[in-house]
């Protein structure tokens, strides 16, 4: 008998969620921030400052969580490419949830930027300023979000299958709340 759990723990599923809005909201701050120079741009970047290194903080929490309590297997009958497909994008969701708001953080730095968060946080620059490392880190910052934003979309698709489609309770592994047409398993 194995002790996979059947659904992930409850502080996981909180901040699977929590997490996802905060993402999403970092989206489209993110779009706000580059195409506007009207005074509203202040106050999105503190609030995308804070809620980046925020977001760090939790998957940092998360991952701790997934280590401790685990995951609950797939479906036996998914297919091999999709379990494949499945480990992979996970990985890649937390690297770009480790790595962009790092990024953003090294760009700050390298511009000599202060990182001031919301209550007057302060941190440390870690590098040094350079132009030549500002506009690199930048660069990157910008095109990944690009591609989180689309691995967060096919993560999405992922959930709407299996939810919608299989109704193979993997979904259920992550929701709230019992779905209540059978796609959550017992518990």
């Amino acid at each position: 008998m194995s002790n996979a759990p059947h659904r992930f723990a409850l502080i996981q599923r909180l901040l699977h969620w929590l997490m996802a809005a905060c993402i999403v909201a970092m989206f489209f701050i993110g779009v706000g921030m580059v195409s506007t120079v009207a005074p509203k741009y202040l106050p999105l970047i503190l609030i995308h400052k804070t809620l980046g290194v925020t977001l760090l903080v939790l998957v940092v929490i998360r991952l701790a969580l997934r280590l401790h309590y685990g995951a609950p297997p797939l479906p036996a009958d998914l297919p091999p490419a999709i379990k494949l497909g499945a480990r992979l994008s996970h990985r890649l969701l937390y690297g770009f949830m480790i790595v962009m708001p790092l990024l953003g953080l090294g760009m700050l730095w390298a511009a000599a930027y202060p990182v001031v968060l919301y209550g007057g946080i302060r941190i440390p620059a870690l590098l040094p300023q350079s132009d030549r490392v500002h506009t690199l880190l930048w660069n990157a910052h910008f095109y990944l979000g690009f591609a989180f934003f689309a691995l967060v979309l096919l993560h999405l698709a992922a959930a709407l299958f299996h939810a919608m489609v299989r109704r193979d309770g993997v979904f259920g592994t992550i929701a709230l709340f019992p779905l209540g047409n059978g796609t959550t398993p017992a518990e």
